[in-house]
């Protein structure tokens, strides 16, 4: 389905208008498009998309216009990226089973993990996702063949892993992204249908309900979280966990979810791939 350029629908998330615009990036016609992954806003406002193919990265100014790509050499099998407030991208290389962290440029300044060696001196067996804490600590779901979440420090020194397979408090199935604040890790357990909170030693404070296989995570500045599921939708919560509101806005599901300052949303979609911005109208 593709929708005429100035057409939009309007969806309400918590008591918030957005205005839905899936046309809103302007992928040039000689750029291959494939899975979208996910995507991050970074420190300079643009946003970076993360596909599967040829081309990992490929970057788009905040209006939607091109503004380049990278990481040919760099990435084999983009699955996670998050963006911090310095100008870094943790980039998770899946099946490479690696954490890359680059600048803006693609420019690389530290990896995590022994490149194509899962479990040889390293901990990842397929993570899918990283993300970083306020005082440099480092969490990444390892979740195609860890069932895990592994704790490193800023310099990527590994410090610990908890978690383990199954449904219980504390496991997993297919731990598939992460957001990490000042006291708190909250993973997206997907194939269990939940939002877990630990601490960031891992012990289990809480678990966040009402999705199903949620795919992706994003923290505002006021701490609201939204969470990306199969449904599709978005499932807004508190900081508490208390559910503020549920949307669509999304044709197939956002495998990938960010959020700029302004308070906009941009979703990676399943395929067919596209990339959705929510525009806040208020």
């Amino acid at each position: 389905m593709t929708l005429a350029r100035d057409e939009r629908q309007s969806v309400n998330l918590g008591g918030v208008l957005y205005s839905v615009d899936r046309n809103w990036a302007a992928w040039p016609a000689d750029l291959e498009r494939g899975f979208l992954s996910t995507l991050a806003v970074g420190a300079d406002d643009r946003v970076y998309v993360l596909q599967r193919g040829s081309t990992p990265v490929v970057v788009f100014e905040p209006d939607g216009r091109f503004a380049g790509a990278w990481g040919d050499d760099l990435i084999a099998d983009g699955h996670g990226m998050w963006a911090s407030a310095d100008g870094r991208l943790f980039i998770v290389d899946r099946d490479a089973h690696q954490v890359i962290v680059t600048d803006l440029e693609g420019n690389p300044l530290l990896r995590l993990g022994d490149r194509h060696t899962p479990g040889h001196g390293t901990p990842f067996n397929h993570p899918t996702h990283a993300s970083q804490a306020p005082n440099g600590d480092i969490f990444v779901s390892d979740g195609y063949g860890g069932q895990v979440v592994h704790r490193f420090s800023a310099d990527g020194t590994f410090q610990k892993t908890f978690g383990g397979a199954g449904d219980g408090p504390g496991a997993f199935t297919t731990p598939h992204a992460t957001w990490t604040l000042d006291d708190r890790v909250l993973v997206a357990d997907r194939e269990n249908n939940r939002v877990q909170v630990f601490d960031h030693d891992g012990a289990h404070l809480m678990d966040w309900t009402g999705v199903y296989h949620p795919m992706s995570i994003f923290v505002d500045g006021a701490g609201a979280a939204y969470v990306s599921d199969q449904i599709p939708r978005i499932v807004k919560y508190a900081p508490d966990g208390t559910q503020l509101g549920a949307c669509r806005g999304t044709l197939n599901g956002a495998h990938g979810l960010f959020g700029n300052p302004a308070g906009d949303l941009f979703l990676a979609e399943l395929p067919p791939a596209g990339i959705t911005k929510l525009a806040r109208q208020n």
